[in-house]
């Protein structure tokens, strides 16, 4: 068995999909569904129920894909060892977002266990870079939120957060239970510096063309809307300062955060960060 053909057949077992485990495996599906065929044909005996909406594990499914993640890692800390041979120990992580995310302090937690030989280095970015440095080649991995300009980036989604308007507490659109945009027509928007990538500036502009003070951090933000009374959008399930509210927005899509990292990019300290920012996340409860 190759160690490829195992990390094909682990996404199928992981999402339950070929479909969505050739998306993720940046594949098409028909090559996906002829390695895991002739890996069938190897152990001799079916891996997956198949079925009109997904895929299930067989139980000889379930115990290969016991064992195949246990090789696949055994298979990635052979190559850190390695890389940490040739002194290739520095891994350099974007973050841009909520500091207190408890997603980021799992992260950070279970990445020190199984990499303490990594030197870790963090560039907390402003919000006019959603990619954190990574376009720039100043970050190998970001924790971020999207939408933005994903071209050459491989971005997979950690969370996804509901949103809504920050406003100044006396408002009396903070005193709703919920609002839809069209209840801010005619508002002033926060506004990102010229250059800013155009999908993140319209995703915050509740995606309509918007006038408003130029902001490029949380606290500007945060002034604008207590000064100026400026509407922006927030991503719910943390405390906002005092003097402002936030109102949840019933007609606006969530705000997603994801790890990004370059596309091609295989250097197994990151493809390790992957999967541990994918699991740190997953056993989070969801914000409200």
């Amino acid at each position: 068995m190759e160690l490829r053909t195992l990390r094909y057949f682990v996404a199928v077992a992981e999402e339950r999909h070929f479909g969505r485990a050739a998306a993720r495996l940046h594949m098409s599906q028909p090559p996906l569904s002829r390695a895991i065929q002739q890996l069938e044909a190897e152990v001799g005996a079916a891996l997956f129920d198949r079925s009109p909406t997904g895929v299930g594990l067989t139980r000889v499914g379930a115990v290969l894909l016991d064992e195949a993640r246990l090789l696949l890692d055994k298979a990635d800390r052979v190559s850190m060892r390695v890389a940490a041979a040739a002194a290739n120990t520095n891994l350099t992580i974007g973050i841009l977002g909520d500091g207190t995310d408890p997603g980021i302090t799992k992260l950070a937690a279970a990445y020190r266990r199984k990499h303490p030989e990594v030197d870790i280095r963090i560039r907390d970015t402003d919000l006019t870079d959603p990619t954190c440095g990574l376009k720039a080649g100043l970050v190998d991995v970001a924790v971020t939120r999207a939408p933005f300009n994903d071209t050459a980036l491989t971005a997979r989604e950690l969370r996804a957060d509901p949103v809504g308007a920050v406003l100044r507490a006396d408002d009396p659109l903070a005193r709703r239970d919920q609002l839809k945009l069209a209840d801010l027509a005619g508002r002033r928007w926060f506004q990102f510096p010229d250059g800013t990538d155009p999908v993140w500036q319209t995703y915050w502009n509740g995606g309509e063309p918007r006038e408003g003070p130029i902001v490029r951090v949380v606290q500007e933000c945060v002034q604008a809307v207590l000064w100026n009374g400026t509407v922006g959008i927030t991503p719910l399930g943390h405390t906002v300062p005092a003097g402002l509210a936030a109102v949840p927005l019933i007609d606006m899509a969530p705000s997603r955060v994801v790890v990004v990292w370059n596309e091609g990019d295989t250097n197994p300290l990151i493809r390790s960060f992957v999967q541990i920012a994918t699991a740190a996340y997953l056993d989070l409860p969801p914000r409200p």
